[in-house]
């Protein structure tokens, strides 16, 4: 998932929050536990699995986890598992991490960085990193449940942690909903989870009462045509042609079908067609991503996009049954609402438990995405509250506004964060936002 969606707010609390001078039992346990987490972080820093494939990872966290006591279920969606403790009466609530790796080689110049090479579940090997965090995230989950298998006289209910694969291929959440993981482990709640953003104060807090993530389709278009040599055009149909006209065309449905004042991207990632200089091929493919933050707007793109080619090949003059295919089904997610009320209730938490320049508003200013919303998007709803935890030292921040390097962004090979700053801040919020959803009876 790539958040270059985030841009800092600072934002004004009038409620009484913690000061350093101030005893804080938390900070010390999670502060004298971190030479384990840190460990662990590195562990899976440099043994990154791609989307799907995350078996040796998964196998990790299941250890960590058992060994805490939590009934683990492994195989769920695929490579997901699902980890259980019950602790008396109360609510059941979901936190969620992702656990895959991206196929990108990793140049970042860390001791620890990897070296991995995996093939995908289509079989192609790839060097693997882990570009988007996801490290963090486990080392958080596992940090958080190592916090309230210790203090389990603070909270009550029961705890469902999910580790869940494929995010960046935006179907891990979708494949252990379809494999029932509600009907087999129950239905939560609540379902929280928490992402650390490159480019942002290391530890600080990100979090929005309303909108967090657009939605994000990936569309394949297949454009026919008729080959021939390319010394020789009347003879043929050329795709390429065709697709370029389709191409141009999908700039009018952001630009002239939806509101000015609505968001949406429709981005061509992808064209191929044809293997040498002088033949007109018969196809050329395209492969596009399309972000909204409305459903409404989102399905207005897709289906435009759809009559759009399909119209564009009749322009052309092809026969119905060789008109430009759409799959609009490739990889999918809607957009990601936090549920206003569990957001102010767990804000209350945080700003009892972090000072309050250490909570920053969430503005949204591009359009990155998340799977989560499967996990919420249920009937009835589940409510969700989804934050960012800043990853970038300060330093590195203030001396990028000073004209320095450029902090990297996720899914570059790049990006590294503060592991330390990150996964602190991270353990103590989910272990707070817990708390205050569970509380002691």
């Amino acid at each position: 998932m790539k958040l270059s969606s985030l841009m800092v707010g600072a934002l004004a609390l009038t409620t009484t929050a913690l000061t350093p001078t101030q005893a804080d039992p938390l900070s010390d346990a999670i502060a004298e536990d971190y030479s384990y987490l840190g460990a662990l972080f590195t562990h899976f820093h440099q043994n990154p699995e791609l989307s799907f494939v995350e078996t040796k990872t998964a196998a990790r966290m299941a250890q960590e986890l058992s060994a805490l006591g939590f009934t683990v279920t492994t195989g769920v969606g695929g490579t997901g598992l699902v980890a259980i403790m019950e602790n008396g009466e109360g609510p059941r609530v979901l936190v969620r991490a992702d656990m895959d790796g991206l196929p990108v080689e990793e140049d970042t110049g860390l001791a620890y960085a990897s070296t991995v090479r995996q093939k995908n579940r289509e079989g192609i090997e790839s060097p693997v990193m882990h570009a988007c965090g996801h490290d963090m995230h486990m080392t958080s989950l596992v940090g958080t449940a190592r916090r309230l298998a210790a203090t389990r006289d603070s909270w009550s209910g029961t705890l469902m942690l999910v580790g869940q694969p494929a995010e960046e291929r935006i179907g891990g959440a979708k494949a252990m909903i379809a494999d029932n993981l509600y009907e087999r482990f129950g239905r939560p709640d609540y379902a929280l989870a928490l992402h650390v953003a490159a480019g942002e104060p290391a530890g600080k807090l990100i979090y929005s009462k309303g909108l967090a993530y657009s939605s994000s389709d990936s569309v394949d278009i297949r454009v026919y045509g008729v080959g021939t040599h390319g010394a020789s055009p009347h003879l043929g149909n050329d795709p390429v042609v065709l697709a370029s006209q389709i191409v141009g065309a999908l700039q009018t449905l952001v630009a002239r079908e939806i509101s000015p004042l609505d968001a949406g991207v429709v981005t061509v990632g992808s064209f191929h067609a044809g293997r040498k200089h002088n033949i007109i091929s018969d196809h050329a493919d395209l492969q596009l991503t399309v972000r909204s933050n409305d459903e409404a707007v989102r399905e207005k793109l897709l289906q435009g996009i759809k009559r759009i080619a399909e119209n564009m090949g009749r322009v052309a003059g092809l026969p119905e049954d060789k008109l430009p295919k759409v799959d609009l089904s490739v990889e999918s997610t809607p957009v990601t609402i936090n549920n206003t009320e569990l957001a102010e209730r767990i804000e209350g938490a945080f700003q009892k438990g972090f000072a309050a320049d250490d909570l920053i508003i969430y503005q949204q200013k591009g359009m990155g995405a998340e799977d989560f919303p499967y996990f919420t998007n249920v009937t009835p709803p589940v409510p969700g509250f989804y934050f960012n935890v800043g990853g970038t030292p300060q330093a590195d921040l203030d001396a990028q506004e000073s004209g320095g390097p450029k902090v990297a962004g996720h899914h570059s090979p790049f990006f590294k964060i503060d592991p330390e700053a990150s996964i602190k801040s991270g353990v103590r919020a989910m272990t707070l936002a817990v708390m205050e959803l569970m509380p002691a009876k």
